[in-house]
C-alpha cells in the first residue's frame, strides 16, 4: 500500500524532520521554557507596576520634603499639631464641629 499523499508538496514539507524540530523549538520557547513569551508578558506587567510605584513615591517624597521645610518654623509646627493632632494650650478649649454631609452612611 502506497501513500497517496507522498507526491504532494505539503506532505513533503510536513514530513521534513527539520520542520518538526523547528516547530518543536517554537512551541517550547513560546509555552514551556522559563523565558517563554507568556512569562515575559507577566514580568513586563510587573515592571510597569513597579515603575508606576516609583513615580508615586517620588512625588510623595517631594511633598514630604516640602512639609519638612515648612515645619522648621515653630509657628508651622504649632499649626500642624493643632490641625492634625488636636493639641491645645492649657488655657484653650477645642470644639470639633462635624457637619451632616461629612459622614458617609452605609445603606444595608
Amino acid at each position: 500500500m502506497t501513500n497517496p499523499y507522498k507526491d504532494k508538496s505539503w506532505f513533503k514539507f510536513l514530513s521534513n524532520k527539520y520542520v518538526w524540530v523547528l516547530l518543536f523549538f517554537c512551541v517550547w520557547m513560546i509555552f514551556l521554557d522559563n523565558y517563554s513569551y507568556f512569562g515575559h508578558r507577566i514580568l513586563d506587567q510587573q515592571i510597569e507596576d513597579l515603575e508606576d510605584n516609583t513615580t508615586y513615591y517620588k512625588e510623595e517624597i517631594k511633598k514630604d520634603q516640602q512639609n519638612i521645610k515648612q515645619l522648621k518654623n515653630s509657628e508651622q509646627i504649632e499649626k500642624y499639631a493643632r490641625e492634625k493632632y488636636y493639641m491645645k494650650k492649657d488655657s484653650e478649649d477645642i470644639y470639633i464641629i462635624e457637619f451632616e454631609g461629612d459622614t458617609i452612611e452605609k445603606n444595608n
